[in-house]
């Protein structure tokens, strides 16, 4: 099978299209040939070395999380899933095993590939609606299943107030419908004009650039889906007291970097499901209640240039890369 890997660690440019075995399904395991995948920050982060401290990894090393298929075989014990199955979810690749959950890790051979092997008993995939495209369902995986468990973990009152940054990213725009739609009062940053118009599209009531000096005061709520710990203490000033910061970058923040002891703070990483699981995805996307903006779609044959449309022009959603239907089974 086909599949894009790092041979190294490197810039994007570096990634290749390979040839590598298919994975065969173990115990307790699906293989699904894939149809969909997007291209994500831990993508970029693992390759170029920049977690090589904290997850090292071996080479070849094919990245892909999020992702949408069609399960091809089943191993043994497994009967949630069968041949014929349309699926979706997200996984960490395997060599990341050691930031997934600890009791049902879902992980898999990397989703940038033709095939890929998933575990079958964990919340973090589920079957794929009918009415909800491959590629929509992929761009919803992990910015869908986030967006709504950092709502739950604000837990918001209609005509409260919102500041998030890095609106215009995968989680962004599935999170700014959700609070629009919940009474929120919510300003987004946004770095281009496309981005502001997109934000406003969603739901969003004002749009700020990505400066601190416009970040607006008094907020309940700061959604942190951009700025690293050694640039949050300025999204921190713009928090009430007792307010909340609710951010989803690894490395987590602490409270010394808020620099501020009189707001909450709440790192999500949600690897178990606990605020709600693909399956919850899946039926919100099916009622057409859920959906993911799509910045391009890419054919797998120029994933490498997908990866890099993330890395430089900062897409306003999600960058997809899609699987031809007629390649050789």
């Amino acid at each position: 099978m086909k599949a894009l890997a790092a041979i190294g660690y490197g810039p994007p440019e570096n990634l290749r299209i390979i040839d590598l075995p298919v994975p065969n399904a173990g115990p307790g395991q699906i293989q699904v040939r894939i149809k969909a995948t997007t291209i994500n920050p831990t993508d970029l982060r693992v390759i170029t070395g920049e977690y090589r401290d904290m997850l090292p990894v071996e080479f070849p090393y094919v990245p892909g999380n999020d992702f949408a298929g069609t399960v091809t075989a089943v191993g043994a014990g497994v009967s949630n899933y069968h041949v014929g199955d349309e699926v979706f979810g997200q996984a960490l690749p395997r060599q990341l095993r050691a930031v997934a959950s600890p009791t049902r890790p879902s992980v898999s051979t990397g989703a940038l590939a033709e095939y890929a092997v998933f575990e079958a008993d964990t919340l973090l995939l589920a079957h794929r609606p009918a009415s909800v495209t491959a590629e929509h369902a992929a761009a919803l995986a992990i910015s869908g299943m986030t967006a709504r468990a950092i709502m739950k973990i604000a837990a918001m009152k209609r005509g409260q107030t919102a500041l998030v940054i890095g609106a215009t990213g995968g989680t962004g725009t599935s999170l700014i419908p959700l609070l629009s739609r919940s009474g929120v009062n919510t300003t987004a940053t946004a770095r281009s004009e496309a981005g502001r118009e997109l934000v406003l599209r969603l739901g969003a009531n004002a749009v700020i650039p990505h400066d601190p000096a416009a970040y607006p005061s008094n907020v309940d709520v700061v959604f942190n889906l951009a700025l690293f710990p050694d640039r949050i203490a300025d999204a921190a000033k713009s928090l009430r007291p007792g307010g909340k910061m609710v951010t989803i970058m690894f490395p987590p923040a602490t409270q010394q970097d808020l620099r501020r002891n009189d707001i909450e703070l709440h790192f999500v990483l949600d690897m178990d499901g606990g605020y709600g699981g693909m399956p919850d995805v899946a039926e919100a996307a099916a009622n057409g209640n859920f959906t993911a903006e799509v910045a391009s779609v890419f054919p797998f044959e120029k994933a490498v240039e997908a990866v890099l449309a993330y890395a430089t022009e900062k897409p306003l959603g999600k960058v997809v890369v899609s699987f031809s239907d007629d390649r050789g089974a």
